[in-house]
């Protein structure tokens, strides 16, 4: 058994949230959610395609944690996590963090192998 010391997600947590992310109707419905509490009809009367179509986007969010849906009488109402945007958030500042580390060695190596003014003349 693994047992996980930090709080970073796992990479099928990771893979869910950008997957989710990757569409911009799933994109803007966090978007509105995070605006406001809002039902899947209400949803679905904002974009050209089906009930079913707008639900299953809701799911793919839900699955990545973006977002939440809670029943309340005959509406289920979706409601935006925060959170699980933030986590996001950080995952590509980490990446950034990165890439500029490897671009600062990359620079550093190639100015080491610049010619000095004195080994030039």
């Amino acid at each position: 058994m693994v047992v996980r010391v930090s709080n970073e997600p796992t990479d099928v947590e990771v893979d869910r949230i950008f997957q989710a992310l990757a569409d911009a109707t799933r994109r803007d419905i966090v978007r509105r959610v995070l605006q406001r509490e809002q039902s899947v009809s209400d949803l679905a009367e904002r974009y050209a395609m089906s009930f079913a179509a707008v639900q299953k986007h809701v799911a793919v969010l839900e699955r990545a944690s973006l977002v939440s849906k809670q029943r309340r009488g005959r509406e289920q109402l979706v409601s935006g996590n925060p959170e699980a945007l933030r986590r996001a958030g950080e995952l590509l500042d980490q990446y950034e963090q990165l890439w500029r580390h490897r671009v600062t060695r990359i620079e550093g190596i190639l100015a080491d192998d610049q010619p000095t003014s004195a080994t030039a003349q």
